[in-house]
């Protein structure tokens, strides 16, 4: 694994917080098998915010395909081509303007969930229920939420949706996509979904995640080598939940993106109603 040094003369019980027998470590991981779906979730932001995934793949560049004009007719040719390319060029910004706005308003209420107290109260007690059940690691877990948690909501209050959808290249102009002008905000929200599992499910993503938690750890003064055993043990089972998450739960709806007659109820409980997840 490229940055990882995995080298097992590193890792000792010790170290790991893991004393015991091998039974008692079994537990540990068979109840976080149990882990709720939240935990999935928050990795899933996290790495939403740090990745920043480029949604320029969804678009495509125009290209003229037409033949040189003869002499005789380039006049009346050119003109002709001057009006359509006038005409195409205001449907082409038309349509980046949509997606700029709906890329802006998606942005706005996803960080509006988040910057609620309910919602933070929710999520850090959600992480500190998880940590309870991984028993002799559960000091060194409530540790890291504690610091890290709080940490990834300021840095959420700090970000700006313009600034946002900018820095994902959905904000800028002369953009033409093939993608239909009937194409509504539920639907782009889907794509974008759909596009956020594809990541999830490459395994270079999984790796970059993993490199960037690992990193992460070296802040943890006194906890590193625990905190890095940590992820190893645990980070593919939270990716894998994350992924599960967004397969089994339509999170268009939950942010207000499709407009379903039951959206504004389920929206509410949705997290809360979603089934536990585990590794299969």
């Amino acid at each position: 694994m490229s940055g990882v040094n995995m080298s097992s003369d590193e890792w000792t019980t010790e170290d790991m917080g893991l004393e015991g027998n091998g039974a008692q470590k079994q537990n540990s991981w068979e109840d976080l098998r149990t882990m709720d779906v939240k935990v999935g979730l928050l990795v899933l932001l996290v790495f939403s915010a740090s990745r920043a995934c480029d949604a320029r793949e969804l678009m495509s560049v125009w290209q003229s395909g037409r033949e040189t004009v003869t002499f005789d007719v380039s006049v009346l040719q050119i003109n002709q081509l001057e009006s359509e390319g006038g005409l195409k060029g205001s449907e082409e910004l038309v349509q980046n303007s949509q997606f700029c706005t709906l890329c802006e308003e998606f942005a706005t209420e996803a960080l509006e969930y988040l910057e609620e107290d309910k919602t933070q109260t929710e999520i850090i007690e959600m992480l500190h229920n998880t940590c309870s059940q991984l028993r002799s690691l559960e000091q060194q877990c409530i540790t890291l939420v504690d610091y890290y948690v709080p940490l990834f909501f300021d840095q959420v209050g700090s970000v700006e949706p313009e600034d946002f959808c900018q820095k994902i290249n959905l904000c800028e102009q002369a953009v033409m996509t093939s993608q239909p002008q009937s194409e509504d905000k539920c639907e782009i929200c889907h794509d974008a979904v759909a596009e956020v599992l594809q990541k999830l499910k490459d395994p270079d993503t999984q790796l970059e995640i993993i490199e960037i938690l690992l990193k992460a750890c070296n802040a943890m003064e006194g906890h590193v080598k625990k905190c890095k055993r940590l992820v190893f043990e645990y980070g593919p089972l939270i990716l894998s939940n994350a992924e599960q998450f967004l397969e089994k739960t339509d999170m268009c709806n939950a942010i207000h993106a499709c407009n379903s007659p039951s959206a504004n109820n389920n929206q509410a409980t949705l997290i809360e109603k979603a089934p536990m997840l585990s590794v299969m």
